[in-house]
Protein backbone atom coordinates (compact mmCIF):
# COMPACT_ATOMS: atom_id res chain seq x y z
CA UNK A 1 0.00 0.00 0.00
CA UNK A 2 1.11 3.62 -1.32
CA UNK A 3 2.15 5.75 1.60
CA UNK A 4 -0.35 8.44 2.37
CA UNK A 5 0.37 12.31 1.07
CA UNK A 6 -0.30 13.32 5.01
CA UNK A 7 0.21 11.19 7.91
CA UNK A 8 0.30 13.22 11.13
CA UNK A 9 0.72 11.04 14.43
CA UNK A 10 -0.04 11.82 17.76
CA UNK A 11 0.13 15.67 16.95
CA UNK A 12 0.29 17.99 20.35
CA UNK A 13 0.18 21.76 20.35
CA UNK A 14 -0.36 24.23 23.06
CA UNK A 15 0.22 28.32 22.91
CA UNK A 16 2.67 29.82 25.32
CA UNK A 17 0.05 30.49 27.83
CA UNK A 18 -1.33 26.81 28.04
CA UNK A 19 -4.06 26.50 25.90
CA UNK A 20 -4.08 22.93 23.95
CA UNK A 21 -5.22 24.05 20.24
CA UNK A 22 -3.82 20.36 19.45
CA UNK A 23 -4.67 17.69 21.53
CA UNK A 24 -2.83 14.07 20.28
CA UNK A 25 -4.35 14.48 16.67
CA UNK A 26 -3.91 11.21 14.63
CA UNK A 27 -4.54 11.36 11.02
CA UNK A 28 -3.43 10.43 7.12
CA UNK A 29 -4.73 11.67 4.10
CA UNK A 30 -4.20 9.64 1.05
CA UNK A 31 -3.14 11.12 -2.43
CA UNK A 32 -5.57 12.74 -4.36
CA UNK A 33 -8.05 13.93 -1.94
CA UNK A 34 -9.14 17.39 -1.36
CA UNK A 35 -10.28 18.53 2.12
CA UNK A 36 -11.79 21.51 3.84
CA UNK A 37 -11.17 22.07 7.84
CA UNK A 38 -13.70 24.32 9.59
CA UNK A 39 -14.10 25.62 13.46
CA UNK A 40 -14.09 28.70 15.36
CA UNK A 41 -11.73 31.24 15.20
CA UNK A 42 -8.78 30.50 17.49
CA UNK A 43 -9.55 26.98 17.21
CA UNK A 44 -5.67 26.24 15.58
CA UNK A 45 -6.67 25.93 11.92
CA UNK A 46 -4.00 28.06 10.63
CA UNK A 47 -1.21 26.58 13.23
CA UNK A 48 -2.68 23.00 11.73
CA UNK A 49 -1.40 24.04 8.32
CA UNK A 50 2.01 26.07 9.92
CA UNK A 51 2.64 22.64 11.53
CA UNK A 52 2.25 20.73 8.28
CA UNK A 53 4.21 23.10 6.62
CA UNK A 54 7.37 22.99 9.04
CA UNK A 55 6.76 26.97 9.90
CA UNK A 56 6.08 26.14 13.31
CA UNK A 57 7.10 23.22 15.52
CA UNK A 58 4.36 20.67 17.24
CA UNK A 59 4.81 20.09 21.05
CA UNK A 60 5.43 16.63 20.60
CA UNK A 61 4.03 13.99 17.74
CA UNK A 62 5.45 13.33 13.74
CA UNK A 63 4.57 14.56 10.36
CA UNK A 64 4.96 12.48 7.77
CA UNK A 65 4.73 14.25 3.72
CA UNK A 66 4.90 11.75 1.24
CA UNK A 67 6.81 9.19 3.60
CA UNK A 68 9.60 11.34 5.08
CA UNK A 69 9.08 12.58 8.80
CA UNK A 70 9.31 16.18 8.90
CA UNK A 71 10.80 16.20 12.67
CA UNK A 72 13.72 14.16 11.41
CA UNK A 73 14.98 16.50 9.07
CA UNK A 74 17.53 19.68 9.75
CA UNK A 75 16.31 22.93 8.84
CA UNK A 76 17.95 22.74 5.62
CA UNK A 77 16.70 19.52 4.85
CA UNK A 78 12.64 20.52 5.69
CA UNK A 79 13.12 23.41 3.22
CA UNK A 80 14.42 21.59 0.44
CA UNK A 81 11.12 19.17 1.48
CA UNK A 82 8.88 21.73 1.36
CA UNK A 83 10.03 23.58 -2.10
CA UNK A 84 9.68 19.83 -3.34
CA UNK A 85 7.02 18.46 -2.16
CA UNK A 86 4.35 21.41 -0.43
CA UNK A 87 2.79 24.42 -2.41
CA UNK A 88 1.13 27.38 0.22
CA UNK A 89 -2.10 29.53 -0.79
CA UNK A 90 -2.34 32.25 2.00
CA UNK A 91 -5.03 34.34 2.25
CA UNK A 92 -2.69 37.41 2.13
CA UNK A 93 -1.71 36.63 -1.67
CA UNK A 94 2.04 37.05 -0.53
CA UNK A 95 2.76 38.04 -4.22
CA UNK A 96 5.90 40.12 -4.51
CA UNK A 97 5.25 43.33 -5.59
CA UNK A 98 8.57 44.06 -7.69
CA UNK A 99 8.37 40.75 -9.49
CA UNK A 100 6.42 40.42 -12.21
CA UNK A 101 3.96 37.95 -12.72
CA UNK A 102 5.51 35.39 -14.95
CA UNK A 103 8.88 35.81 -11.85
CA UNK A 104 6.43 35.34 -8.79
CA UNK A 105 5.05 32.10 -10.59
CA UNK A 106 8.42 30.72 -11.46
CA UNK A 107 9.69 31.06 -8.38
CA UNK A 108 9.33 27.84 -7.03
CA UNK A 109 10.84 26.56 -9.51
CA UNK A 110 13.90 28.27 -10.02
CA UNK A 111 14.58 27.68 -6.20
CA UNK A 112 14.24 23.48 -7.24
CA UNK A 113 16.65 24.26 -10.01
CA UNK A 114 14.00 23.44 -13.19
CA UNK A 115 15.21 24.34 -16.42
CA UNK A 116 12.70 26.48 -18.37
CA UNK A 117 11.08 27.93 -15.42
CA UNK A 118 9.64 30.97 -17.23
CA UNK A 119 7.98 29.11 -20.18
CA UNK A 120 6.41 26.13 -17.12
CA UNK A 121 5.25 29.63 -15.06
CA UNK A 122 3.78 30.99 -18.33
CA UNK A 123 2.03 27.75 -19.05
CA UNK A 124 0.65 28.21 -15.48
CA UNK A 125 -0.33 31.72 -15.63
CA UNK A 126 -2.25 30.69 -18.85
CA UNK A 127 -3.93 27.66 -16.90
CA UNK A 128 -5.55 29.52 -14.52
CA UNK A 129 -7.23 32.16 -16.92
CA UNK A 130 -3.93 34.86 -17.05
CA UNK A 131 -2.58 34.40 -19.97
CA UNK A 132 -0.82 36.88 -21.84
CA UNK A 133 -0.83 38.73 -18.50
CA UNK A 134 3.28 37.57 -17.39
CA UNK A 135 4.72 40.93 -18.04
CA UNK A 136 2.41 42.56 -16.03
CA UNK A 137 3.05 43.56 -11.73
CA UNK A 138 0.94 42.61 -9.14
CA UNK A 139 -0.13 46.62 -8.80
CA UNK A 140 -2.30 45.84 -12.39
CA UNK A 141 -4.09 43.07 -11.08
CA UNK A 142 -7.41 43.16 -8.98
CA UNK A 143 -7.39 40.91 -5.76
CA UNK A 144 -9.01 38.10 -7.90
CA UNK A 145 -6.68 37.85 -10.44
CA UNK A 146 -3.63 38.13 -7.68
CA UNK A 147 -5.43 34.68 -5.97
CA UNK A 148 -5.15 33.18 -9.28
CA UNK A 149 -1.20 33.93 -9.37
CA UNK A 150 -0.96 32.90 -5.96
CA UNK A 151 -2.13 29.51 -6.99
CA UNK A 152 -0.32 29.16 -9.95
CA UNK A 153 2.89 29.48 -7.63
CA UNK A 154 1.92 26.91 -5.49
CA UNK A 155 1.31 24.65 -8.09
CA UNK A 156 3.37 24.91 -10.60
CA UNK A 157 6.03 22.61 -9.42
CA UNK A 158 3.42 19.90 -9.33
CA UNK A 159 3.60 19.43 -5.46
CA UNK A 160 2.39 16.17 -3.91
CA UNK A 161 0.46 18.31 -0.81
CA UNK A 162 -1.31 21.57 -1.08
CA UNK A 163 -1.93 23.74 1.97
CA UNK A 164 -4.55 26.56 1.73
CA UNK A 165 -5.52 28.99 4.15
CA UNK A 166 -8.44 31.04 3.98
CA UNK A 167 -8.12 31.16 -0.05
CA UNK A 168 -11.14 33.04 -0.73
CA UNK A 169 -11.48 35.36 2.53
CA UNK A 170 -10.79 38.43 0.54
CA UNK A 171 -12.88 37.91 -2.20
CA UNK A 172 -16.65 38.40 -3.27
CA UNK A 173 -18.41 35.47 -3.73
CA UNK A 174 -18.93 35.53 -7.51
CA UNK A 175 -14.69 35.94 -7.57
CA UNK A 176 -14.18 33.13 -4.65
CA UNK A 177 -16.02 30.93 -7.06
CA UNK A 178 -14.01 30.95 -9.57
CA UNK A 179 -11.03 30.93 -7.55
CA UNK A 180 -12.06 27.50 -5.94
CA UNK A 181 -13.08 26.08 -9.23
CA UNK A 182 -9.23 27.28 -10.61
CA UNK A 183 -7.86 25.42 -7.46
CA UNK A 184 -10.06 22.55 -7.40
CA UNK A 185 -9.76 21.40 -10.75
CA UNK A 186 -4.98 21.49 -10.69
CA UNK A 187 -5.92 19.96 -7.61
CA UNK A 188 -7.40 16.53 -9.52
CA UNK A 189 -5.51 17.27 -12.81
CA UNK A 190 -2.11 16.99 -10.96
CA UNK A 191 -3.53 14.58 -8.33
CA UNK A 192 -2.33 16.19 -5.43
CA UNK A 193 -3.62 16.45 -1.89
CA UNK A 194 -5.32 19.11 -0.48
CA UNK A 195 -5.97 20.76 2.93
CA UNK A 196 -8.17 23.82 3.18
CA UNK A 197 -8.89 25.75 5.90
CA UNK A 198 -11.81 28.32 5.58
CA UNK A 199 -14.76 30.01 7.41
CA UNK A 200 -16.99 29.54 4.54
CA UNK A 201 -19.44 27.18 3.97
CA UNK A 202 -20.13 27.51 0.64
CA UNK A 203 -16.09 27.29 0.11
CA UNK A 204 -16.02 24.29 2.37
CA UNK A 205 -18.62 22.39 0.16
CA UNK A 206 -16.41 21.97 -3.03
CA UNK A 207 -13.98 19.73 -1.33
CA UNK A 208 -14.60 16.27 -1.15
CA UNK A 209 -14.76 15.81 2.83
CA UNK A 210 -15.56 18.36 5.79
CA UNK A 211 -13.51 18.97 8.81
CA UNK A 212 -14.57 20.18 11.66
CA UNK A 213 -11.90 21.18 14.35
CA UNK A 214 -12.83 21.56 17.91
CA UNK A 215 -12.01 20.05 21.12
CA UNK A 216 -8.29 19.40 19.61
CA UNK A 217 -9.12 17.32 17.66
CA UNK A 218 -10.91 16.89 13.67
CA UNK A 219 -14.56 16.02 13.30
CA UNK A 220 -16.97 14.65 10.69
CA UNK A 221 -19.12 18.03 9.56
CA UNK A 222 -22.49 17.76 10.99
CA UNK A 223 -21.28 15.15 13.47
CA UNK A 224 -19.97 15.12 17.53
CA UNK A 225 -18.19 11.83 17.29
CA UNK A 226 -14.41 12.60 16.38
CA UNK A 227 -14.27 10.37 12.87
CA UNK A 228 -10.35 11.37 12.90
CA UNK A 229 -9.85 10.68 16.50
CA UNK A 230 -6.64 11.50 18.81
CA UNK A 231 -5.35 8.63 20.05
CA UNK A 232 -5.84 7.77 23.99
Amino acid sequence: MPAPALDCRRLCKAYAQGRVVLDRLDFALPKGEFVAVMGDSGVGKSTLLNLIAGLDRADSGAILIDGTDMSTLDDDAATRLRRQKLGFVFQAFHVLPHLTLVQNVALPLLLNGVQGAPAHADDMLQTVGLGGRGQDFPRQLSGGELQRVAIARALVHRPALILADEPTGNLDPETADGILNVLRAQIKANGATAIMVTHSHAAAARADRIFILKDGGLHASGSDDAVIRTRR
